[in-house]
């Protein structure tokens, strides 16, 4: 049976290259999470990991002694999430829009009319960011919006008397979200744009939107700022070079190929990567390994020098060692 059509948009992305020099990426140790797929870490304020699983578990772990806590179930499929330092979480649900789990557990959908919520973050007065990724495509099927890309990604603002508004269209894949340690901006990731996005919301730039980095060398997706002071991406994995030749050129080639065999479409390379820039968009470590002891890194964490990741394809959350300075 044939797959669902593609409505292809033409695109020419910047020529790859790498932007610095790259270190071994090495997996200390593993945490189980009793679930399949953790797409997001978080720390919370005790230092506690946060993540969700495939069957709608929000956990949290020991860094240390890597014991479970299961603190609610969505009832849908958690992606991004925010600790809260009451204990609770914001939880970007692809199923069930944008959630409040509170401390004894229970969940309360906040904004339901929303497909793919992707991550979120709060600032102190209550106003919640949180991000979409597509308006056209499930998780299941991701791989149509990389092979359309028709941009339909948002960002949008839940005020705390409950308005949403959205605040930015168009976004190739909207993706990892973090707000400035003084709330003066918020850094976006656009997956299929390869690139971090800046928006202003306070001073004289307020509402303007710029590039932080761009033409980075894979597709970034949850991002985090460390204690560190740096930002941390996680590289889902490296730029198809097929795909980067297909996106500039008529759009029936990309039809043909999303149309053949699953087993004969190319497919992402396996690499657990992950990256952290300064906040001026300058990269200061790349973090990369090939060898199978991780892969499909969608989230990564920092916290006095401990670094964890997070998978979509995966079962557990990993500790990587730290980078040499």
């Amino acid at each position: 049976m044939a797959r669902r059509l593609i409505r292809p948009r033409r695109w020419r992305p910047p020529a790859r290259h790498d932007r610095g020099r790259t270190a071994p990426l090495q997996v200390m140790r593993r945490i189980p999470t009793g679930g399949h797929g953790p797409e997001d870490v978080v720390f919370d304020a005790a230092g506690k990991i946060l993540t969700g699983t495939g069957d709608g578990k929000i956990v949290r772990l020991d860094p240390v002694t890597g014991e479970r806590t299961v603190l609610a179930d969505t009832g849908g499929r958690p992606l991004g999430l925010h600790a809260r330092a009451d204990g609770g979480v914001l939880v970007c649900d692809h199923d069930r829009g944008l959630l409040e789990v509170r401390p004894d557990g229970a969940v309360e959908v906040l904004v339901g009319s929303v497909t793919f919520a992707s991550n979120v973050v709060q600032a102190t007065d209550g106003t919640i960011w949180f991000t979409t990724s597509t308006s056209r495509w499930d998780l299941a099927n991701y791989l149509g919006d990389v092979f359309e890309h028709t941009c339909t990604g948002r960002l949008l603002r839940r005020d705390p008397d409950g308005t949403v508004t959205t605040v930015l269209t168009g976004l190739k894949f909207g993706n990892g979200l973090v707000l400035a340690p003084d709330e003066s901006y918020l850094l976006y990731a656009e997956t299929t744009g390869y690139r971090i996005g800046r928006h202003w919301l306070t001073g004289p730039d307020a509402g303007r939107t710029e590039v932080l980095a761009d033409n980075l060398p894979g597709f970034p997706d949850n991002m985090s700022l460390g204690s560190d002071g740096l930002l941390w991406v996680g590289i889902a994995a490296p730029r198809n070079p097929l795909l980067d030749k297909l996106l500039p050129l008529p759009g029936l080639l990309r039809l043909l190929l999303w149309n053949v065999p699953e087993a004969v479409r190319p497919k992402a390379a396996v690499v657990a990567w992950a990256m952290a820039f300064g906040l001026d968009g300058e990269p200061v470590h790349d973090l990369r390994v090939a060898d199978g002891s991780y892969g499909f890194v969608t989230a990564v964490a920092e916290r006095d020098g401990m670094i964890v990741l997070g998978s979509l394809t995966e079962d557990d959350v990993a500790v990587i060692a730290a980078p040499p300075a």
